[in-house]
């Protein structure tokens, strides 16, 4: 069974949108430097006009990225510790995940968002590997439930 297929349940997958939300909230807040005071305005500022807009965006990013790192998941459904797997291996699970974000602001018409993306991106890899531990709790938390 895919990890997609959790998401069958409306419920679950609501649940599974809050908490990684709440994950990407608690990221964003703890990101220091010059560029995490950047991050966090933007962030706020993003917030602050369309307050939906990155529990939406995470919901539609959810089934291809699942699909992505579905591989990886079956290799640690092996090793016994699925969750463990994908910390262990979370420059493969950073790059999984990214490979969803490059390919749709690849087909992207908007020049602006593109052009921030592209900015961005470099330093991406590294927040979205901070991030890996949290989401294979989250991961971990609704595929056993």
């Amino acid at each position: 069974m895919g990890l997609s297929n959790g998401l069958s349940d409306p419920n679950k997958k609501n649940m599974v949108v809050a908490d990684c939300t709440k994950l990407l909230d608690t990221q964003v807040a703890s990101m220091g430097g010059v560029s995490g005071l950047a991050l966090k305005a933007g962030y706020a500022a993003v917030k602050g006009i369309a307050p939906s807009y990155c529990g939406e965006a995470i919901e539609r990013l959810l089934p291809d990225s699942f699909t992505a790192l579905d591989p990886i998941w079956s290799e640690g459904i092996q090793t016994g510790n699925p969750a463990e797997h994908l910390i262990q291996n979370r420059s493969r699970t950073a790059d999984a995940l990214l490979s969803i974000t490059d390919t749709k602001i690849e087909k992207s018409k908007n020049t602006t968002v593109k052009g921030v993306y592209n900015k961005l991106r470099n330093s991406a890899k590294k927040h979205v590997e901070d991030a890996v531990p949290g989401l294979a709790k989250i991961i971990d938390n609704y595929t056993k439930s």
